[in-house]
Order: C-alpha cells, then structure tokens, then sequence
C-alpha cells in the first residue's frame, strides 16, 4: 500500500491519523492521573508551606513519595506557588519545549526534506511511544534530562567541547542516572568536559545541601540506600537487568553485579568506537542503553533513553529495522504478563523491552553513518588555526560540520526503501574527520492506584 503523493490526498489520511492518536493518548494514558506530578507537587507544597520533610511525605492514601536527590527537590521548589491544575500545564509544556530539543538534536534540520505530512506522521509515532506517553501522562522529567543530556552531545559533535558538561551535570544532580554520561566522557577523554559536568552536579548538590541541609543527610545516608523505597524489583514495569533477575525468583546480587560488569565492558568497547568513528550520537546512545540495563529499576517511562539508538538505526539504513523495534515499544506488550511471569513465554514477554534495548547495545550500528555535510554557520577561524602557506597551497580549508540528521520523530515518514542514501548529515558523525520512578500501568484501563498495591514505588 503506496501513501498518497498529493498534498489533497494526504490532508484526510493525516487528519485521520491525528484524530485516531489524539482519542488514544486522551483516553488510555491518562489514568495514570500526573501521578508522579502529584509526588513532586505534593512534596514541595509539604516543605515550604507545612514544614514537612521532603522525603517524608506520602501522596495521600498511598505510599509512594519523592526519591531523587535533594537537589530535585530544589529545582521544583516554583511548584510551591502553583495549584496542581497549573503545575500539570507547566509540565506538559515543559516536557513539549524538551521533546522538541531532543528531536531537533537526533533529527537536524532534515525534518523540513519530509515537508508537513512527514513532520505529521513522526510526531503521531512519537505520540505513541508508550515510554514517552507514560512520561507525559505521568508527569515525568524523563524527556528533561534527555535534552540536557542530548544538548552536550550536540556540542561536543559540532566542535563546542569547551560549552559542554553542564547539561550532563545537571541532569546528574537531578537524577543519579545520567552521571553514567560523565564516565562516557572520560572513556572518551573529553576531560574538561567531564570535569565540568562534575563540578556542575556536585555543585548543585552542595547548593541542595545548604538549602536542606537535613533532607541532604538523610537522602545520602539513608534514603539512597533503602531499596524498598524504589519499588519491586520483580515488578513487570522494570525493564532492567535487575528486573530480569527478580522475575526469575533469582535474589543473589552477585549475578547482578556480573551481569552489570558484562555489560559495561560491552559499552566501553562499542562506546570507544563510536568516539574513534566521531559519532557522538551513537556513543550517547551507547551510554542510554546501557545506564537502563544496569540501573537496579528502570521503569517502563526510562525508556525514552531508546530515542537516540532508533535515530542512529534510521541514518546508518536500518529504517524498517528500527520501525520494527519501534513498533515493540508502543505495543505495551510486556503488561501481558503483569500477573504471571512464569514459564518460557513469560520469560521472553514480560522481558521483552530488556531485550530489545541489549539487542541495540549488542548490534547498534557504529562506523556506519553518513559523511557530515559543512556547517555554513560556523567559521574555520572557530574550530581551527589558520592553515600556514604551505598548508593553503596544498589542500583546502574544510568547515566543521553541524548537527543535521533523521532522527527517530522522522522514522515514519521515511517511506521510501530500507536504505541511508537519502539521510543527511547530523551530530551523529561530529567533528570532521583529519589525518520514578514508580512503575507504569498497563494501557489498559487502570485503577484508582496506578501501582500495585503491595508496591512500594519511586518517582
């Protein structure tokens, strides 16, 4: 089946398409009720108008409260002067100006080559991204500390290594994840870069510390330790190594602990190439990978670090593979076996999103991008020396390329064949070359509590 060429033609298939995601993302992924929204909103209003603690506070008739560190706590301290209708407003536009961040990063300026009706058809397969709708229906920062993170690799792709650090150092105060991303830039041996993204977080987390100098203690000598606060390991929603494990009734951390180590010799070798390529992305996407597989929980809504493999798939020619995967990943299909993970099935289906984001660390392409095309916007004099005599005489000043690729917002408008010859260039192949959170529910209609209920779960 061929989509219509004309703009006549496209104009009711796309308004079709919109009114169909619109009904679905309106209806099913709004039980979740902004529950993690209500976790941060109800934290900060207890601490600065009722002179609560802010890791004692439960949401009323549940017992999930905030889990990030202290310095999370800090940034959301705005919230205090909002209801929670207009909190949900703030974050919803938050994490759209953040989306847009990270699909200009992954996707360039190639969108506008697919016109309006592919820019229609990539943000409706966005739309249905279950990791992404569960982030916006739960009122997540996942999307956030993407485009933190994703805003250093751009740097750090188009030359501008002495601006990067502080998106990654941020994110990392904000949630202890994404500091696996300070040890990609050590592998990398961006050492400023790593240094500041350091000094960022550690900042950050002093300046928490004076603000809630109790809360900090307690966070860091307690809370972060206590595992029963994060929720069950077990627990169908985490897509982690760990959750694996603990589905298989298998409790000794010692296999855990090797499993991680596997893992993380798995992504420094990949992650190296991909910097001796200069594919930034790709070692981003690298480094996404493996911080879901080797996190201790990693709910279903995590999954958003998946984005970047799914561009790397696009412009390396591996459209329909990517479209396959992708495709997994809205399914919801894990929530098949919520209630009983047992047996060969339960294995491979209540695990399924654990595999498919091994399979992208295992076999995401490396080496295969595109050559970058110059970035006109940026002068020769900003990212090298003038050529001597000798040199001009010689061979021609060449530009530094800038971020221009397809990216996975525009993996379903590529209708064309499973090839790359028409992806254009992007932060993914970098500098010229020289000599809560707490588990999600299932989509289908859910109750009152979207966990369950003898789950303890974190935001």
């Amino acid at each position: 089946m061929r989509l219509p060429r004309t703009g006549r033609g496209r104009l009711p298939l796309a308004l079709l398409l919109v009114a169909a995601v619109t009904v679905f993302t309106a209806t099913v992924p709004l039980l979740r009720d902004w529950f993690d929204l209500r976790v941060y909103h109800g934290t900060v209003d207890s601490w600065v108008h009722h002179g609560g603690r802010i890791y004692d506070y439960l949401v009323p008739g549940t017992t999930y409260g905030f889990t990030y560190p202290p310095f999370a706590a800090v940034v959301m301290l705005p919230m205090a002067l909002l209801e929670l209708p207009a909190a949900v407003v703030v974050a919803l536009l938050l994490n759209l100006a953040a989306l847009a961040v990270v699909v200009r990063v992954l996707a360039g300026r190639d969108w506008r080559r697919h016109g309006w009706f592919g820019c229609v058809l990539g943000l409706c397969a966005l739309a249905v991204f279950e990791p992404l709708r569960d982030t916006f229906s739960f009122g997540q920062v996942n999307v956030v500390l993407l485009a933190l993170v994703l805003t250093d690799a751009w740097l750090l792709a188009t030359g501008r290594e002495r601006r990067a650090g502080y998106g990654i150092g941020l994110a990392a105060a904000i949630k202890l994840t994404p500091a696996v991303f300070i040890g990609l830039l050590l592998l990398a041996r961006r050492r400023r870069a790593a240094g500041v993204a350091t000094a960022v977080a550690l900042g950050a987390t002093a300046l928490a510390a004076w603000v809630a100098p109790d809360d900090s203690r307690f966070y860091w000598t307690r809370a972060l330790w206590d595992t029963t606060r994060i929720g069950r390991p077990e627990y169908v929603s985490n897509q982690s190594l760990q959750g694996v494990l603990a589905r298989l009734g298998e409790p000794d951390r010692a296999v855990w602990a090797v499993a991680v180590l596997l893992v993380l010799g798995v992504w420094a070798w990949r992650a190296s190439r991909a910097v001796a390529a200069e594919e930034w992305i790709t070692a981003f996407a690298l480094t996404g990978l493996t911080a879901c597989l080797i996190s201790p929980v990693t709910w279903v809504h995590h999954l958003v670090w998946l984005l970047p493999s799914f561009a790397v798939l696009i412009r390396a020619g591996h459209p329909r593979t990517a479209g396959a995967l992708y495709a997994v990943l809205c399914t919801s299909v894990v929530w098949l076996w919520s209630g009983d993970s047992s047996g060969i099935d339960g294995f491979l289906g209540s695990n399924a999103y654990v595999w498919i984001t091994l399979g992208l660390l295992l076999w995401l392409p490396v080496g295969q991008l595109p050559a970058a095309r110059p970035d006109p916007s940026r002068s020769t004099t900003e990212t090298s020396p003038a050529p001597s005599a000798a040199a001009a005489a010689t061979s021609p000043a060449s530009a530094q390329p800038g971020p221009s690729s397809a990216g996975a917002a525009t993996a379903a408008a590529d209708t064309g064949s499973d090839t790359g010859s028409d992806a254009g260039s992007g932060p993914g192949r970098g500098l010229a070359r020289s000599a809560s959170s707490e588990p999600t529910g299932s989509t289908r209609p859910a109750a009152a509590n979207p966990q369950s209920n003898s789950a303890r779960a974190s935001s």
